[in-house]
């Protein structure tokens, strides 16, 4: 086993961090994201040229230059993390990195195309030269030759709750692993339309829904059931979204052929023809709480109530062209829509927003997926970095209950260390539970950051307050919560 020192570089760069707005911070600049996963507090970012972990709260980043393209992450129960790269696989402990690759270890491949993690622990480590199962201790390897694996080539594991092991294969076949016995689904050998298997979708019944090329199959474990233009209401056969609403009704998105709904008894197919949907190619779906769905294609947005449809495009909205990639929808119930060269585009059900390289700290036009925090901060994709916007501003502050004592009445702590450079911690006391807001302004009143904006528990807390995007200055803080108002200064010395 090879213990790997990763070259840590800390970002503490301000023109960098903050500098188009307290609303908009960008990470990861020129590199391509290739993945993304969440530990808690902290965002880990893998790149083609390295690897960053980012503290959500503070905004502080860590970046390790591995010097390695890295395809996937997975976390385990303890913590670890584990990097598929095309030069081997990393753990790290948050202390030591060591690499495992076909040198000093059992790996069959350093080109490690997935990861999974099952319930035990074991690590599932899919490369283009066969499958390994790591327990810590010991290697096994599977491959054609010695297991029941049609190809070497492992491009993607999922663990369904039963702890059977789906892989997904470069010649296409799918194969079920139970820990005992190899499944092989393919068309010679049972229901599957095709080899070319697009998207899976597990209903609650635990049915598998598999969107291939040739038609749309669903398992059961036992029998297969094809559906397709011929013998179902699928207006095509090229699948590549499915979605299933509460109410268990299948979405299915293609491409050429509109939008079927399935009720396991009857098929309903949407397209441009018989509906008000704008186009029959379907690139996103998504269903708000109201049960409303979304649809975005290469011709504008489309609401569907169940009853009514409302088209959205570039001609009767705010919207700034009619492609779109992803859609999200807060807690507020605003749907955030990222665009083909238009930038991230906020609807409120009233109001268009756009936002975009040219008005806002957006770095990027070409916006491919969006994913929505609980402090409701937005984390956006794009082809040039990793951004996170917040319209009220960014919550990048650590914020921690100090006791379960409920205090008597309302303080503000003095911060400390004070002066400060560049981090500092700043407690408060709230003796009825409600909403608070603690921000930071400078000396001509101006609000340069929000730390804390939100409901929140009678108690006594801390904060982080990370201000490397400031200048040195006197600054203050000030707290509110219903009639309550206390101020307090701080100096950042640099």
């Amino acid at each position: 086993m090879k213990f790997f020192r990763a070259i840590l570089v800390l970002l503490l760069f301000p023109s960098f961090i903050f500098s188009q707005s307290k609303q908009w911070v960008n990470f990861v600049p020129n590199s391509n994201v290739n993945c993304q996963a969440i530990e808690g507090q902290y965002l880990w970012i893998g790149t083609d040229n390295y690897l960053t972990r980012m503290n959500t709260l503070t905004g502080e980043k860590e970046v390790f230059l591995l010097g390695y393209i890295i395809n996937s992450i997975a976390i385990d129960q303890q913590g670890n993390k584990w990097f598929a790269t095309r030069d081997g696989l990393a753990k790290y402990d948050d202390k030591t990195w060591t690499i495992y690759n076909t040198s000093n270890s059992e790996l069959p491949g350093n080109d490690v195309r997935s990861i999974a993690i099952d319930k035990q622990g074991n690590k599932w480590i899919g490369t283009r030269d066969g499958l390994a199962k790591y327990d810590d201790k010991t290697w096994t390897v599977y491959n054609t030759s010695n297991s029941g694996l049609p190809d070497n080539d492992v491009e993607s594991i999922a663990i369904d709750q039963l702890g059977n092991k789906w892989f997904g294969t470069w010649s296409g076949e799918l194969v079920k692993y139970d820990d005992k016995t190899w499944t092989v689904y393919n068309t010679s050998n049972s229901g599957l339309p095709s080899n070319n298997i697009f998207s899976i979708a597990i209903d609650q019944q635990g049915n598998k829904w598999i969107g291939t090329r040739d038609g749309l199959a669903k398992f059961d474990d036992k029998t297969w059931t094809v559906y397709n233009a011929s013998n179902s209401g699928l207006p095509n056969n090229m699948f590549f979204l499915i979605t299933i609403d509460q109410q268990g009704n299948k979405w299915i998105g293609t491409f050429g052929g509109g939008i079927a709904k399935f009720d396991d008894k009857t098929w309903t197919v949407y397209n441009a023809s018989n509906s008000g949907l704008p186009s029959n190619n379907i690139f996103s779906i998504t269903i708000d709480q109201q049960g409303n769905k979304w649809f975005g294609t290469d011709n504008g947005i489309a609401k569907f109530d169940d009853k009514t449809w409302t088209v959205y495009n570039s001609s009767n909205s705010g919207l700034p062209n009619n492609m779109f990639f992803s859609i999200a929808i807060d807690q507020l119930g605003n749907k955030w829509f990222g665009t083909a060269g238009g930038g991230l585009v906020k609807y409120d059900d009233k109001t268009w927003t756009v936002y975009n390289t040219s008005n806002s700290g957006l770095p990027d036009n070409d916006v491919n997926s969006i994913a929505i925090d609980q402090q409701g901060n937005k984390w956006i994709g794009t082809h040039l970095f990793v951004s996170v916007f917040r319209e009220e501003g960014v919550i990048l502050s650590d914020v921690k209950e100090e006791s379960f004592t409920k205090p008597d009445h309302f303080t503000l702590g003095q911060n400390y260390p004070n002066p400060f450079n560049p981090s500092t911690t700043i407690k408060y006391s709230i003796p009825v539970s409600g909403n608070i807001k603690l921000s930071v302004y400078n000396i001509l009143g101006k609000e340069v950051m929000t730390l804390v904006n939100g409901y929140k528990e009678a108690g006594t807390y801390s904060v982080q307050l990370n201000a490397s995007s400031l200048p040195s200055g006197i600054y203050v803080y000030s707290i509110q919560s219903g009639q309550y108002r206390e101020s307090k200064k701080m100096t950042i010395l640099k």
